[in-house]
């Protein structure tokens, strides 16, 4: 199995912008965590959350597929095929947990921490219906895209029964956890 270390190092070779770093990083901690809580391989679902978006700072218009070959050239066909199943309309089955985990845990995680850099207190007291009040507004973190982040909630709600809030909350202790070194 590819080493946390060896997926760390590949993600600072192929991703030159610390945001990227930190998204793939926070998604990572959410993955860890998701794992973790469904007796699920917490290093893979990691590795997944960490390299996800790895490809696309170099090569936007080949994302996923750069760091989804090199993957598979490493024989790591579950966590290649959870990445290029990131985005619903890539048109990707969703055939394993990690493949719905990450779909559930990327966008959503990106909106939490744009909600926090939005406070004062950051992560600090932040709820599930303040991020739910902040993704009915189109113009707030206008990037993420909702459909994605509804129907990865709907996903896990379906595969393992838990609910968008739960989900939700999950994600801001997990992130709150590790504030300092998200910098939040």
């Amino acid at each position: 199995m590819l080493s946390r270390q060896d997926a760390w190092d590949l993600l600072w070779a192929w991703t030159p912008s610390e945001r990227l770093r930190i998204h793939g990083r926070a998604v990572e901690l959410v993955m860890r965590d998701f794992a973790e809580h469904q007796g699920q391989d917490i290093e893979a679902f990691g590795l997944a959350g960490l390299l996800h978006d790895a490809d696309y700072d170099q090569w936007p218009e080949e994302h996923p597929s750069r760091i989804v070959a090199h993957l598979r050239n490493l024989q790591e066909e579950t966590i290649a095929h959870a990445i290029s199943a990131h985005f619903t309309r890539w048109g990707v089955q969703y055939n394993t947990l990690m493949d719905k985990a990450l779909l559930a845990s990327d966008e959503i995680t990106g909106f939490v921490v744009a909600c926090a850099l939005v406070r004062p207190q950051r992560l600090e007291g932040l709820e599930p219906k303040s991020v739910f009040k902040k993704l009915k507004t189109p113009a707030f973190a206008a990037g993420v895209d909702r459909l994605e982040v509804a129907t990865g909630f709907q996903m896990l709600e379906e595969a393992v029964g838990l609910s968008a809030e739960a989900h939700l909350q999950r994600i801001i202790s997990v992130l709150h956890q590790h504030h300092e070194e998200l910098g939040l």
